[in-house]
Formats: C-alpha cells, structure tokens, sequence
C-alpha cells in the first residue's frame, strides 16, 4: 500500500523591491549663533565646505567641524582671509584663489573676563 505523507513547506516569496535609500541628512550648518553662552567642547558649525573659518578659541576638526576650545561667547565676524595654503582644507576649496583677496565668516570665542581683584602677598 502507499501512504501520502506531506513534508513542512513554504511558498517561495515574491520579490520585493528595496526602498532606494535617499541617504539620511546630517542637518550641516550652525549650532550655535552670535551671542550664545557655550562651554567648552560645544560643536558651533558643521560643514562639508569651508563655509566658515576657526577664529579666537575655535578648533576645526577633521571633518570640518568648528567647536569651542573654551567657555564663553560667541561672535561672528566677515575678515579678509590670510589662510594657511599648506592646508589640505585649503588646498582643495580655494585652488587657483593664491593672489586675490576675499572675506569669510570667522567663529570665534570670547572667554569671560578674568577677575581683576588681587591682593599682595606682602599685605597677607
């Protein structure tokens, strides 16, 4: 005699198609304005481009980033350039700029003003 017997099985899926990955944005730009209060470590800028320059207290990064090298208040300036052209940042944005001037937008930290109350050792 034969017996049926039937096995665990699964239909085969179809084919689906894979959402196309528009890419997540970073929200690059400024963090922090003109007048903000930071500490230090706080990102002020990120950016893809030279859009802004480190001033005052400001470190770049790497990647770009401006952040506060101490705490204080922001300020925002326009100068003239005098950049570094051993610079890799440098030598890829501004190529073939070597002799005409232009301005850019400076980051630069004001640390808060130091006391200015002191007392002699010789009056202790």
């Amino acid at each position: 005699s034969t017996d049926i017997i039937r096995w665990a099985s699964k239909k085969t899926g179809g084919s689906t198609r894979t959402a196309k990955k528009s890419g997540i944005k970073k929200h690059r730009g400024w963090k922090r304005q003109d007048g903000h209060w930071v500490e230090s470590g706080t990102l002020l800028v990120t950016q893809r481009t030279l859009r802004f320059h480190p001033g005052l207290n400001v470190g770049m990064g790497r990647n770009g980033t401006l952040y506060a090298k101490v705490p204080g208040t922001v300020l925002v300036t326009c100068e003239k350039t005098d950049p570094n052209w051993e610079h890799t940042w440098i030598q890829r944005h501004y190529a073939g700029r070597e002799h005409t001037e232009f301005y850019k937008k400076y980051y630069n930290i004001l640390p808060k003003p130091q006391h200015q109350n002191f007392i002699l050792i010789d009056q202790i």
